[in-house]
């Protein structure tokens, strides 16, 4: 498709980058450019952030974030909190110098919350804006970012319309300056995938910081996982995942319209998508292949919704139902089923990854994570478990040590996660969420047919 010009200052080019499987190289410890270091880290290296020490020297480490939400400051509704994370691994060198975001009143509150804590060395000179424009308008040389936290909804983000465009903002106002952006990277009509490639073009060729959330990359169990198949030299055969969402805990309106979430597979079940991706290599897209149960169907009735789905026009819904299968580049065979189908308030999720002889299957990894593997020579699965891992921390402590180390260790982290990346496991869902789209229209058009000809032969 033909991008949309951007706006005269900010200048970009509009070269897509090849995405296919044989183009596949990994990424640099930087999340920019490319290197033949491996994408793995040693589990060992992966300690919970009681046992992690704050990050050494006297300067300021200077933060913006942008979002006031959720995700940013926590909630009851999960683990997600980046602040609580940034405030442990750097300790008083925590300064978070603009907090953005469009609710100025929301932002305050959570503000005054931190400033309110023992944290407040960290958040007393925080000024509250609309927009970033807002903030480099009003910002001194001494409130240059070391990095710019994007926690904002997603529909917001991941394009290269005015507006829609805070990564290339950033890019624009702070050079060089790190980013963590989180996942999905947008949320908009799949017409607009290839303006996040063109971000992903930009962000690489700026050799700046930058990871996105997807934060199971990061697990123990996850990471133990790519430890046995390097060491024992696996060729990945199959990844099977599923995703089972509890929905009666889901009350917010605009998660069950496809027109506001882009729908369950984009919007939610991304991270299992990644994760598949992480372990069978890139997905020939043309290869996507699904089906879906749709909320008008005899089987697709829930009893315990927490929201008047009345509201949302009929084409809007999403489905209950969503199974998907492809081929990876490497003659790997994936699939993926996202169901809405669980009440109360715990999902299960599951992963499978396949070997010659080995069966390595990863289990609630939101909450408790467990590993089965099953090697040659054994018919039972030893269980592994990992108490205490929190991958949100590991995300966030792996970032800043990349923004600090200058000199690389060969043994250090790197991101796991690059916006490159991300676009591709977005793509993926949208192939998903497409395909199952196809599969019900041509069934729509099947049943229309065969109606019109009982019709016909009365």
């Amino acid at each position: 498709m033909a991008s949309r010009r951007p706006s005269s200052n900010l200048e970009m080019t509009s070269t897509i980058p090849n995405r296919r499987g044989s183009e596949r190289r990994g990424s640099d410890r930087r999340g920019s450019g490319f290197s033949s270091r491996r994408p793995s880290i040693d589990p060992s290296r992966l300690i919970p952030m009681d046992k992690a020490s704050h990050v050494g020297g006297t300067d300021d480490f200077n933060v913006v974030f942008i979002g006031a939400g959720n995700i940013m400051f926590g909630s009851d509704e999960g683990p997600w909190n980046h602040s609580f994370r940034f405030e442990h691994k750097l300790g008083l060198r925590l300064k978070v110098v603009a907090l953005i975001d469009p609710a100025i009143e929301r932002a305050r509150a959570v503000l005054q919350k931190k400033c309110d804590s023992f944290v407040v060395s960290a958040y007393q000179g925080t000024r509250v804006f609309k927009t970033l424009d807002d903030f480099v308008k009003n910002m001194s040389s001494k409130d240059r970012p070391r990095a710019v936290i994007v926690g904002s909804p997603p529909m917001f983000r991941g394009t290269i319309q005015p507006g829609r465009d805070v990564e290339m903002q950033i890019l624009k106002y702070f050079p060089g300056v790190a980013m963590f952006i989180e996942k999905p990277i947008a949320t908009g009509p799949k017409a607009e995938i290839e303006q996040a490639f063109t971000i992903a073009k930009r962000i690489s060729d700026s050799k700046a910081v930058c990871s996105v959330g997807y934060m199971l990359r990061y697990l123990k169990a996850v990471q133990m996982m790519k430890r046995i198949i390097e060491e024992n030299d696996l060729t990945v055969m199959a990844t099977i995942a599923r995703y089972a969402c509890a929905y009666e805990a889901i009350a917010k309106l605009d998660w069950w319209d496809k027109s506001k979430s882009a729908g369950p597979i984009v919007e939610q079940g991304t991270h299992f998508c990644d994760l598949s991706r992480y372990f069978g290599g890139e997905v020939d897209i043309s290869s996507v292949t699904a089906h879906s149960l749709e909320w008008d169907e005899n089987a697709g009735h829930l009893s315990k919704m927490s929201v008047d789905e009345s509201q949302i026009a009929p084409e809007n819904r999403i489905p209950r139902v969503t199974a998907a299968t492809w081929k990876y580049d490497s003659g790997a065979v994936g699939s993926f089923t996202h169901v809405a189908t669980l009440q109360g308030h715990n999902y299960s999720c599951e992963l499978e990854v396949h070997a010659d002889g080995y069966s390595l299957k990863l289990v609630n990894p939101y909450v408790q994570p467990m590993l089965y593997v099953r090697k040659p020579g054994d018919d039972h699965e030893q269980m592994i478990t990992f108490p205490d891992d929190d991958p949100f921390f590991s995300e966030i402590s792996n970032l800043i040590d990349i923004i600090e180390d200058i000199e690389e260790d060969p043994e250090a982290a790197q991101i796991l996660s690059t916006y490159e990346d991300a676009c591709k496991t977005y793509e993926l869902t949208w192939a998903i969420r497409e395909a199952s789209e196809r599969s019900r229209d041509a069934k729509l058009a099947r049943s229309k047919a065969a109606a019109e000809a009982v019709k016909e032969s009365t």
